[in-house]
């Protein structure tokens, strides 16, 4: 199959139209399972690109960060926005870097220098936002096995650590302040049916309102994400419990690449067998669990990544004065109406 020719349907159009897009963008590829290669019959393509800030946005006063088409699962980030997460290592955006060359549906000149240049962003920054991902992944398969196949005890601990996740960033910024204190913590229920549930303590006086509504919004979307444990259809649900945990193997091996190659490899060709019988559930058990060979992998990688984190040769920081240099280069191109 040849992939650009996805380009060439006319629920695409909207890529030669947008005055954002068109002549501006650099690069389109594929995401997703196709980029991977862990798609199976019935895969959604998913593109995604990166088009070059317009002129106005460098030295005026328009501001454009995204273009997203749910149509076509398709994102288009603009220049500049991608260049921060590119910084930071993001793995959504970082894996656009290292696609197999048929994967990439247009590139420029453009945009091959920002696939030459794709080393400056590689920096142990990594450690923190692939771990960070990776432990997100692992959550959702743990509340997920939680919901319907573990022992209540082991339940209530599962989602309560999700929970408490979900809890850091709000205590951090609301637990103590000017105007007095609000925490939120899980202790034994007074609902008769429930044997945890989320307390609230506060203390507020002459508290600004939208700073109150901002924080009740952060509490209600808490319980919302915890009411939603428990409700499972399983077998939809055993689909996406498989691909999760395909998509949690699969983030350690490009850590391990990143780390202890210092490349961006977003294709798994040679673990290509082993991803799919992780998505096609061969590592899962009748009752819902994983089999202890999978979490053995996972242990594997875990105890791999903590040893490449410990001994990668990448920078702390990338180069800032090289990725302003390369930023700069680009931009100029476009205030010069050179593209």
């Amino acid at each position: 199959m040849d992939y650009k020719d996805i380009l060439q349907q006319t629920e695409y159009d909207f890529i030669k139209t947008n005055g954002h897009l068109g002549k501006h963008v650099i690069l389109l590829g594929l995401a997703g399972s196709y980029s991977y290669g862990t798609n199976v019959e019935g895969s959604d393509i998913d593109i995604r690109g990166i088009t070059l800030n317009q002129k106005s946005d460098l030295i005026g006063l328009t501001q454009f960060e995204q273009y997203v088409d749910e149509n076509t699962d398709t994102v288009i980030y603009a220049f500049n926005k991608i260049i921060t997460l590119l910084l930071s290592c993001n793995p959504n955006t970082i894996e656009l870097l290292g696609l197999n060359p048929e994967h990439y549906l247009y590139l420029n000149d453009i945009g091959k220098m920002l696939l030459n240049n794709r080393k400056l962003f590689l920096s142990k920054r990594a450690i923190n936002s692939f771990g960070g991902y990776a432990d997100a992944q692992l959550r959702r398969l743990q509340n997920a096995l939680a919901r319907d196949t573990f022992p209540q005890s082991e339940k209530e601990q599962h989602i309560f650590n999700s929970v408490k996740n979900a809890m850091h960033d709000f205590n951090n910024h609301y637990k103590n302040f000017e105007n007095g204190n609000l925490e939120i913590f899980i202790d034994k229920a007074v609902n008769p049916e429930l044997e945890t549930e989320i307390f609230v303590n506060a203390s507020l006086t002459h508290y600004p309102l939208r700073d109150y509504s901002c924080m009740w919004n952060t509490m209600a979307n808490v319980v919302r994400d915890y009411e939603k444990i428990g409700k499972r259809n399983k077998k939809k649900d055993d689909l996406h419990l498989n691909k999760h945990a395909m998509h949690l193997i699969r983030l350690f091996m490009m850590a391990l690449d990143i780390l202890e190659k210092g490349e961006i490899n977003t294709y798994r060709e040679k673990e290509h067998d082993l991803l799919m019988d992780i998505r096609i559930g061969k590592y899962q058990k009748e009752d819902g669990t994983f089999h202890e060979s999978f979490y053995d992998m996972l242990s594997d990688f875990e105890k791999k990544l903590h040893y490449a984190a410990e001994n990668t040769d990448l920078p702390d920081e990338p180069d800032m004065s090289k990725v302003q240099e390369l930023v700069m280069t680009i931009n100029e191109r476009v205030v010069h109406d050179e593209i």
